[in-house]
């Protein structure tokens, strides 16, 4: 129990088996033995597995200390992580409660009253890599991004519904605009929400349109988000901060394809592919009863979990070579910003904003010229060690959004709708940020 070695950090999630059947990332399939009198044996695959009460878990348990969304393992390769999801009775490992632990073989996990011997199947789980090093617009070759390529490339297919996980910054809006280009509707629109940067009350209207003085303000017929896509994408950015009351209407759009515009009576049809994004862990915010969890499983059809910059470090010649593209860099910018010693500067940087930060820093070194290619870092933080962890968590990044919020306005003069676009949102979300963080 505790946390891997720095090594094992590292190598985790790029274990990669070849033979005939081509590349695949190798994930390790957990099986769980339970020490009731019946000794039932699970097994289960995929890089999450949840353990709980209620029937969509992966491991359903059926007892009444077991919380209906209780924990859940957390694969890469070799490493394996329990993170307890807020459950009433608890989540041991060894006889030792933990919020979130690694776990090694033959260890006993107790979830409530119940006792189950963890370990590893002899068989991984074979995950196909793509042999393309890009997917519309994100670019990649590291086992990490070939992997998600090769999930893209199949969701493009269907009209299935997908849901883009991962941390701020990881590219969940090219990759939606990528699927969008990829597929059979790629001639008709592509309507972006931003779930996050709409006030609550207005959300509602804006997705689904509303009629002429349904409300204060509305002083003409609007269609709303979904009905502009008809025919097309909707892709509903930071879905998990959807607001509870507004989630069962999202839901039966879902379900029935069909939408009531606000002040109306009557459904009206539509015809639209559904891509969300979220940078939650939605199985933990349904733990907690603020996502709804048939809600979230209509959005995950196909989850697709996009990799943090750290864990594809070899991606960073082609993301730097992408951006400077994209910046219109020129090729004396170039020599210097994507030379070998520059790359390895950048290497060595943990890029918690990941591709978002990467490129704030490639477009200040390219409009300073002469600005050198280190990368600024944050000073240590002391870490209040009387908190718990998710305090301690929602603590520091209030305080790295104050930070990234300066250092974004710093960089752009002040100018908020330059920072809003180099940053990836909204101008009016980009607001809220800047009074919150003073």
């Amino acid at each position: 129990m505790g946390d891997p070695p720095d090594e094992l950090r590292r190598t985790a999630a790029t274990i990669v088996i070849r033979d005939e059947r081509g590349e695949h990332v190798a994930i390790q399939r957990v099986r769980l033995t339970s020490l009731g009198g019946d000794g039932v044996a699970f097994e289960a695959t995929g890089e999450r597995v949840t353990l709980g009460s209620h029937d969509r878990c992966d491991v359903v348990l059926r007892d009444r200390t077991v919380s209906r969304w209780h924990c859940e393992l957390q694969v890469r390769g070799d490493a394996i992580a329990i993170v307890d999801l807020g459950s009433s009775n608890g989540t041991t490992v060894n006889g030792v409660r933990v919020e979130r632990a690694y776990v090694e073989r033959g260890a006993i996990l107790g979830l409530g009253h119940v006792r189950l011997r963890f370990d590893l199947a002899t068989e991984p789980v074979r995950l196909p890599l793509s042999p393309a090093t890009r997917f519309g617009r994100l670019v990649g070759e590291a086992p990490e991004s070939r992997a998600v390529f090769a999930l893209l490339e199949r969701a493009a297919r269907s009209d299935a519904t997908v849901l883009l996980a991962g941390e701020t910054g990881t590219g969940k809006e090219l990759a939606a605009h990528s699927l969008h280009d990829a597929s059979p509707r790629a001639a008709r629109p592509f309507v972006v929400v931003d779930c996050a940067s709409i006030p609550g009350e207005l959300l509602e209207a804006e997705l689904f349109g509303h009629a002429r003085g349904a409300f204060t303000g509305a002083v003409a017929d609007r269609v709303g988000a979904f009905e502009a896509a008809h025919g097309g994408t909707i892709f509903l950015d930071e879905v998990g901060e959807l607001p509870l009351a507004l989630q069962p209407k999202l839901l039966r759009v879902l379900e029935a394809r069909e939408v009531k515009p606000v002040g109306e009576r009557d459904y009206r049809s539509i015809d639209v592919r559904v891509v969300a994004a979220t940078h939650r862990d939605l199985p933990t915010e349904v733990a907690a009863g603020r996502f709804r969890s048939d809600l979230y499983y209509r959005l995950a059809v196909i989850e697709v979990r996009m990799p943090a910059l750290r864990d594809r470090r070899a991606d960073l010649p082609h993301v730097v070579g992408a951006l400077l593209d994209d910046l219109g860099a020129t090729p004396e910018e170039r020599a210097r910003i994507a030379a070998p010693e520059a790359l390895a500067e950048l290497a060595r940087h943990a890029w918690p904003g990941n591709i978002r930060e990467l490129r704030n820093h490639v477009e200040r070194v390219l409009a300073l010229g002469s600005a050198p290619l280190a990368v600024a870092r944050a000073p240590d933080a002391a870490f209040d060690l009387a908190l718990p962890l998710r305090e301690a968590r929602d603590q520091w990044n209030r305080e790295l959004e104050k930070r990234y919020v300066t250092a974004l306005l710093e960089a752009h003069g002040g100018n908020v709708s330059a920072a809003a676009r180099a940053a990836g949102i909204d101008r009016s979300h980009l607001h809220r940020l800047i009074a919150r963080s003073r």
